[in-house]
């Protein structure tokens, strides 16, 4: 895992835009503080620069920036090739020569002899490439295929930039902000990809590959699409048996994860007690010689503690388990490095546990492993479940779902209010859904619905290709980066998200029992009694916060005076709300304050 950034500037003498290019990576030294390197080309005016984080073949022959045996291709590249051996061995029958044994020169190789198309499409892993061809004159930037890793590209005058993060970006010159994306920031709370948080930068999308030609014209494609998964999948399915389908899970995800182990560092796994992340641990620990390591961090406030649970699945599974408890003062200092981390306003307060427990894990292991992507996959969010049984309440007429909801809404029960406020308020199953992913559903933020499949298929597919790369794996890679951890997600591997693609719904969501092949799966290896249990997620006691530690910096952030550009009654109405205990609006206030926070230390 790794940091990259570059450029391509005419305008300015070579030794101008190498010395840009290493403040670009300096930016970014936590994401690589094994090694660095800048290479340029003086007569295109290009520069590509690297951190290195050294995961495998840690000696300097997996240096980058690192040129092709041709020397025609400059590469540099962050993340990992699961099956760059299997690649290798193909090219070296090809005739190609390696010097090393990095993952690296399978990309470089791999370029010059199927082209960058046809490389790239035979990667399995994360991955965000800069390729520099010396002698079409042109750059190319690549994304993994579910957006794993992240890449930022776009222009500071005539100066094209690309980095790993905005703050690589913004070390090459001065970036203005663009306002028009808050409304779309509050609705989600992220910035929808293709936009960024500034003019005339953007996020490389999932599966995309952005070529910049020596006369300054740019060209897109998608080399693999989740969209065109998805819809080939659901016209692949067929019936199939239980144990034919968890056997084939099975296997599949234990050789997925036995290439996700590969490291010539120290390696553990992420563990919450939840079904995502005790199956990859169960799998690891099965494929291990030895005692996996694993790691998790607990909160000492009531409601908010898995660790006890994660604990008893080590315990079964006779991992080497490492936990932390955290206390409130803990996880409340993490909040002001939170703009640093994230650079743009980001509002997943799981944000805060996930850099505990990365910094936790990092003193121990360079690699671990995750359980991301099984909710989008296997459909494990509750929402989805909600939004098809509120549904069937819409056959009433709208005038009754008022009439009713008016009358429950003096209740006390604050959940029943919202739902009521919801069906009330919603023409269709699609508004439900769009109401309980959207914190500020009222500022009116569309979305293009897939145009295919059942109500699952969309819920599963729009998170997969919305909420997955702009919000999960965002957090997760500037928590892990932060500390210089790098986090493999196993469940996202494309062969297994083009697998479960192809599964009947029953497979995912049987008689109320999400994820239900993977639960299958994984009781093969741990009992029932220590993973069925109510879904908990990696949340914390925001709500409570709000009223107490965290009052006063709330209360100063969200002064009419301060809030402007935004509509300030409804959120100054909201706040009142919550304060007083009469309604609890925690996400949606900490997508405010996340936003008020980012803007102060921006101006």
């Amino acid at each position: 895992m790794c940091g990259i950034a570059g450029l391509i500037d005419k305008t300015v003498f070579a030794s101008e835009v190498e010395r840009t290019c290493r403040r670009m990576t300096d930016a970014i030294s936590h994401r690589g503080p094994d090694d660095s390197g800048i290479w340029g080309g003086s007569n295109d005016g290009v520069s590509l620069g690297h951190r290195r984080l050294s995961i495998i073949d840690l000696s300097p022959l997996g240096h980058q920036p690192m040129l092709s045996s041709c020397q025609r291709y400059v590469v540099v590249y962050n993340g990992e090739i699961y099956n760059y051996q299997i690649l290798r061995r193909e090219l070296e029958a090809a005739g190609r020569k390696f010097r090393g044994q990095s993952d690296t020169e399978v990309i470089l190789e791999g370029a010059a002899v199927w082209g960058i198309t046809g490389m790239v499409q035979k990667l399995c892993g994360m991955f965000a490439i800069a390729l520099w061809d010396r002698e079409a004159r042109s750059l190319t930037l690549v994304r993994d295929r579910l957006g794993i890793k992240p890449l930022y590209w776009g222009h500071i005058g005539k100066r094209f930039v690309f980095g790993s993060e905005l703050k690589a970006i913004k070390a090459a010159g001065t970036l203005e902000v663009d306002d028009s994306v808050f409304n779309d920031y509050l609705c989600w709370g992220y910035v929808p990809a293709p936009r960024s948080i500034y003019k005339s930068i953007h996020k490389l999308m999932p599966g995309q590959i952005l070529n910049v030609r020596s006369d300054g014209s740019i060209s897109e494609e998608l080399y693999w699409s989740a969209s065109d998964v998805a819809r080939e999948g659901t016209i692949r399915r067929t019936a199939v048996s239980d144990q034919v389908a968890t056997d084939h899970l099975e296997g599949l995800l234990k050789d997925v994860i036995a290439q996700h182990m590969l490291a010539d560092v120290p390696l553990g796994a992420f563990l919450s007690g939840g079904i995502d992340s005790s199956l990859v641990a169960a799998l690891m620990q099965k494929q291990s010689g030895q005692k996996i390591k694993t790691f998790t961090v607990g909160f000492e406030a009531a409601g908010f503690n898995e660790a006890g649970h994660a604990k008893a699945v080590a315990v079964h599974l006779g991992t080497e388990h490492t936990e932390m408890m955290v206390t409130a003062q803990q996880a409340l200092d993490v909040i002001p490095h939170l703009q640093h981390w994230y650079d743009e306003p980001f509002a997943d307060s799981s944000q805060i546990p996930t850099l505990l427990v990365s910094a936790m894990t990092r003193q121990h292991v360079t690699v671990a492993l995750s359980g991301d992507g099984g909710d989008e996959l296997f459909a494990g969010y509750e929402r989805y479940q909600r939004t098809l049984a509120l549904k069937k309440a819409l056959l009433l007429p709208q005038p009754l779902r008022k009439f009713v909801c008016a009358i429950i809404g003096i209740l006390p029960h604050d959940r029943l209010r919202k739902l009521c406020h919801l069906l009330s308020q919603s023409q269709s199953a699609d508004d439900i859904f769009l109401h309980l992913v959207q914190l500020w559903p009222e500022l009116g933020c569309s979305y293009d619905w897939p145009d295919f499949g059942n109500l699952l298929d969309k819920m599963q597919l729009t998170d997969l290709t919305t909420y997955l790369p702009d919000d999960i794996l965002t957090k997760v890679d500037r928590a892990s980066m932060a500390v210089a951890l790098e986090a493999r997600v196993p469940l996202l591997d494309h062969r297994v998200v083009e697998f479960a693609w192809s599964l009947p719904q029953h497979m995912k969501l049987r008689n109320g029992t999400s994820k239900w092949l993977l639960r299958e799966v994984l009781y093969r290896y741990v009992p029932r009694e220590l993973i069925d249990r109510p879904k908990q997620g990696f949340a914390v006691p925001l709500a409570s916060w709000l009223r107490g530690p965290l009052k006063d910096w709330a209360e100063d952030l969200l002064q009419e005076d301060k809030l402007t550009g935004l509509d300030a009654a409804p959120i100054l109405r909201k706040w009142a709300e919550h304060k007083s205990g009469r309604r609890n609006w925690p996400h949606q206030l900490w997508a405010v304050l996340m936003l008020q926070a980012w803007r102060t230390t921006a101006s």
